[in-house]
C-alpha cells in the first residue's frame, strides 16, 4: 500500500495523535514480550509521518521542528521504543537535504515519501570514544567503495528498506554511505538486550566488503565545516522521547492512584487521591513535566528560527536551547518515572502491570549522551561567551 503524503503541521500532528492512541494500547504487551513492532512500523510508514520533513519543493510538508518534536512527543507518550526507532530516520533524511547532491535529494526523497525506512549503522563498541569511528570506505577504481565495519546500537536496522553507515573515506572524512538493508555483505543481528527500550530491535550491523556505489555517498564531515543544526535536530528528537516518557508516567501514576491506590491511614483521606501529600508530590512532579515540554517547544523553536536564518550564532543559540531541554527532560523522566511507584504504593511494583517500563525506557534512553557536558557548554557560554563545539552531538 503507498504510503499518504501529508499536506501540512496540523494534519501531521492529527496523524500523530491518532496513531499515538493505536500504538498505546498494545505498548505494554510489546514491552513485556519483546514483540518487534513490525505491523506498527508498517503503519507509521504508510501514514505519511516519516515523510514530513522532506522539503517543500519535492513534494513533502517540510513541516517545522515544532511540529516534529511534537511528533515525537505523541509517539513516545504511547510507545518509547517504537518512538526510538524513527529518530534515525529524520537525522539522515537532514543529512540528505544537508549534503546530498540534486539527484541524491530526488531519488532519496522520493524514497521517503514512498514510504521506505531508512535505519542506522553509526555507533562502534570497544573503540576510544563515541567518534572513533573505524569503519571504512575504500575506493574502487570505477569510482565505488567497498564498506567493511562492525556497527552496534543500530536502532531502525533491523526495519529499515535502507541503512546509513557512518565510514570513513580518504583522508579520514566522515561519509554516510546509504545501503539496502538486503545487499550483498550486510548483516543485522537482533542481539539487543537492554533492560529499557527492548523492542527498539537495536542490534548489530555487520558489513563485509559491501559494494556501495558512489552516488550512494554523501560527504557527512563538510556538514561541520560551518553553522550547523544537525546535532540540535538529533537531540531535539531525544528530548521529545525523554518528555513523552515522562508524560506518560504521570498520567499512568495519577490513573493508578485515582483507582487503585489506597490512602495512608495518617492522612485522614477518604481515597488515596484526596491525600494532601501525594497531592503535593503530584503538584511537583506536574511541575517538572510542564517545565520540560516548556523547554523542548522553545529549544524546536530556536531550532526553526535558526533554519530561517542559519549564521554561527543562531546555529549556536539553537544548540543551547536544545541542550537545555535535553538535560532537563532526561531528568524529568527518570524522576517522573520512579516516582511512579513512590506515589502509587507497593502493588504498582507488581511485574504483572509492567508499569516499570516507564523507569527502564528512560533510564536506558538516557544513557544516550550525557547530560553533563550538554550543562558544561551552557556554563561556558554563559561565563565566557563560548560558542558550542560543532561535533553533531549538541
Amino acid at each position: 500500500m503507498p504510503a499518504t503524503v501529508i499536506a501540512d503541521d496540523a494534519e501531521a500532528l492529527s496523524v500523530a495523535a491518532a496513531l499515538a492512541d493505536e500504538f498505546r494500547a498494545g505498548a505494554s504487551a510489546r514491552d513485556a514480550k519483546r514483540r518487534l513492532p513490525r505491523s506498527e512500523l508498517d503503519r507509521l510508514s504508510a501514514s505519511g509521518l516519516l515523510a514530513v520533513t522532506v522539503p517543500a519543493e519535492h513534494g513533502g510538508a517540510d513541516v517545522r521542528q515544532e511540529t516534529l518534536a511534537e511528533i515525537f512527543r505523541l509517539l513516545a507518550s504511547a510507545d518509547a521504543s517504537l518512538a526510538q526507532i524513527p529518530q534515525n530516520h529524520f537525522v539522515y533524511v537532514n543529512v540528505i537535504r544537508r549534503q546530498g547532491t540534486e539527484e541524491q535529494r530526488k531519488f532519496f526523497f522520493a524514497e521517503v515519501l514512498a514510504g521506505r525506512r531508512f535505519g542506522n549503522a553509526q555507533s562502534e563498541a570497544g573503540t576510544r570514544h563515541v567518534q572513533d569511528i573505524r569503519t571504512r570506505l575504500a575506493p574502487r577504481p570505477d569510482g565505488s567503495y567497498l564498506l567493511t565495519g562492525v556497527k552496534h546500537y543500530s536502532t531502525g536496522a533491523l526495519f529499515a528498506d535502507w541503512i546509513p553507515v557512518l565510514a570513513r573515506a580518504e583522508n579520514d572524512d566522515l561519509h554516510v554511505a546509504y545501503v539496502p538493508r538486503d545487499a550483498d555483505g550486510v548483516t543485522v543481528v537482533d542481539d539487543w538486550d537492554g533492560m529499557g527500550q527492548r523492542t527498539t530491535a537495536s542490534g548489530t550491523v555487520r558489513l563485509e566488503a559491501v559494494s556501495v556505489p558512489a552516488d550512494r555517498v554523501l560527504p557527512h564531515h563538510l556538514t561541520f565545516h560551518g553553522p550547523q543544526l544537525h546535532g540540535a535536530v538529533a537531540q531535539l528528537l531525544h528530548a521529545a522521547i525523554d518528555a513523552g516518557i515522562a508524560a506518560r508516567a504521570l498520567a499512568e501514576a495519577a490513573e493508578f492512584v485515582r483507582t487503585k491506590s489506597r490512602p495512608w491511614f495518617e492522612s485522614g483521606a477518604e481515597t488515596a487521591a484526596e491525600d494532601p501529600l501525594l497531592i503535593q508530590r503530584f503538584g511537583e512532579l506536574a511541575i517538572q513535566v510542564r517545565a520540560s515540554d516548556a523547554l523542548l517547544a522553545a529549544a524546536a523553536r530556536a531550532v526553526d528560527a535558526a533554519r530561517a536564518d542559519l549564521t554561527d550564532d543562531s546555529a549556536a543559540e539553537a544548540s543551547l536551547a536544545v541542550a537545555a531541554a535535553r538535560v532537563h527532560t532526561a531528568s524529568t523522566a527518570v524522576e517522573v518515572a520512579g516516582a511512579l511507584f513512590e506515589v502509587s504504593g507497593t502493588r504498582s511494583a507488581l511485574n504483572s502491570l509492567n508499569l516499570h517500563r516507564h523507569w527502564r525506557d528512560a533510564r536506558t534512553h538516557t544513557l544516550h549522551d550525557p547530560a553533563r557536558w550538554k550543562i558544561q557548554h551552557i556554563g561556558r557560554h554563559v561565563l565566557n561567551g563560548t560558542k558550542p563545539p560543532r561535533h553533531g552531538l549538541l
